[in-house]
């Protein structure tokens, strides 16, 4: 049986635990909220929808291997937009892997904000954090800043062009000094 000053004691003791991982968790929300992730305000899908050439890329595991990566969005009946990503491999440029997807914009009222969805139920943030009055290139990342493209309607984007996108991505959060180019020189 607890005594009450075995109680208090224990009190004493938990309660500042409680305390530091109460201050933690609200210092991380209001990290986060600091750090909220800024996307374009409107995105007309008809005109984002074509082939998309990836000019750079934050590394991840799933294109660490693919040279000459396209996104192409297709715009489904219902709405939707079919997604279709290839690359080819980058020690056999024979081979194309290839995976389809699908993408939508959950909350109309923040267009830049797009879902997209490869495996059911697993669903990413694809967020348009930049992208070209004429649609020509764009900064695409998500709000953890662990993924981040520069793509291109062109397999070559000006050294301006990029310089720009670079430091949008960096004041954005993101590790610039981390993208890498990815070569496009396949025929496609």
């Amino acid at each position: 049986m607890i005594t009450f000053a075995k109680y208090f004691n224990l009190y004493k003791h938990i309660m500042p635990t409680k305390t530091i991982v109460l201050s933690y968790l609200l210092g991380l929300i209001s990290c986060q909220s600091e750090n909220k992730l800024q996307t374009v305000a409107e995105v007309n899908i008809a005109s984002y929808a074509g082939k998309w050439f990836e000019i750079a890329r934050l590394p991840n595991r799933f294109e660490s291997d693919l040279i000459c990566v396209t996104a192409t969005y297709t715009q489904r009946g219902d709405g939707k937009i079919e997604v279709l990503n290839q690359g080819r491999k980058l020690n056999n440029h024979a081979v194309v892997k290839k995976i389809k997807g699908v993408a939508w914009i959950p909350n109309l009222k923040k267009q830049g904000q797009l879902k997209v969805q490869f495996f059911w139920p697993f669903a990413g943030d694809y967020w348009i954090i930049s992208l070209d009055k004429n649609y020509q290139y764009a900064l695409v990342g998500d709000p953890s800043r662990k993924y981040l493209w520069i793509l291109a309607r062109t397999k070559v984007l000006s050294d301006d062009v990029f310089n720009e996108l670079l430091l949008k991505a960096e004041q954005s959060g993101f590790k610039a000094q981390n993208i890498v180019r990815v070569e496009q020189s396949c025929e496609n």
